[in-house]
């Protein structure tokens, strides 16, 4: 075979064995260009979906629903007639305060000056016209001044004016005080003094009595306005 190619090509030339080869490789690029245009189909692949098996889903009790009742609906009540009571006065008239039992005098004496707050009484001491919200009882320097109802002692002091002073506070807003005493005080503010109990002696310190001599100025006030004492007491008896 080998020995017919070799006679075949050198009958045929140089020329002509180069055409034969240029033939042959060009039908050999032919077909593979054929094969590149005209690829083989593929087959289509399905995918392939899984399918889930069915889930039992646990069987669900709701709670029994207790049926209610509907609430009774109340009923009005019709008011009652109202009857109109009658218009009752009232009295308005201010009730007075219960004034103190003063059931002792001070002191027994003559009353050298009387209380007079709308008339100006005479001075002999200042030696003027003016109001006298006391009385001044004489007596001898160092008779025994008593308490003239219970209560509390509210004060001692050396008033300037009046000199020494025992102030003592009773029910109802009431206050009597005893001036122009000596030093000599047996009581102090906050003890419970009885009608009667000694709470000082006779002196003549207030200055502007000095010419009545030896007195106690005595006076009773409710609510800081200044009262009779003729009114609670038979002083000069």
């Amino acid at each position: 075979m080998e020995n017919k190619v070799k006679n075949v090509l050198s009958g045929i030339g140089f020329y002509g064995t180069l055409t034969v080869c240029l033939l042959v490789i060009g039908v050999c690029g032919w077909l593979l260009l054929q094969d590149r245009e005209d690829p083989a189909p593929q087959q289509a692949v399905t995918p392939q979906i899984p399918v889930s098996q069915p889930v039992e889903m646990p069987e669900v009790r709701l709670p029994a629903v207790e049926t209610l009742e509907p609430a009774p609906v109340p009923v009005p009540v019709p008011p009652k007639e109202t009857k109109e009571l009658p218009e009752v006065e009232v009295d308005h008239t201010p009730v007075a305060a219960e004034a103190p039992r003063l059931v002792v005098t001070p002191l027994r004496g003559d009353v050298l000056t009387a209380f007079s707050m709308e008339e100006l009484v005479y001075s002999p001491t200042l030696g003027d016209w003016r109001t006298h919200n006391g009385v001044d009882i004489a007596a001898d320097a160092g008779t025994e001044v008593c308490a003239a109802a219970d209560g509390e002692v509210y004060t001692v002091y050396e008033d300037d004016s009046m000199g020494y002073t025992v102030v003592i506070r009773h029910d109802g807003g009431y206050l009597t005080r005893y001036a122009s005493l000596s030093q000599d005080i047996p009581v102090k503010s906050g003890d419970a003094v009885s009608a009667g109990q000694v709470i000082g002696y006779v002196g003549d310190s207030a200055l502007v009595e000095t010419t009545l001599g030896s007195h106690i100025h005595f006076s009773v006030t409710h609510q800081d306005e200044p009262m009779n004492p003729a009114d609670f007491l038979a002083l000069g008896e």
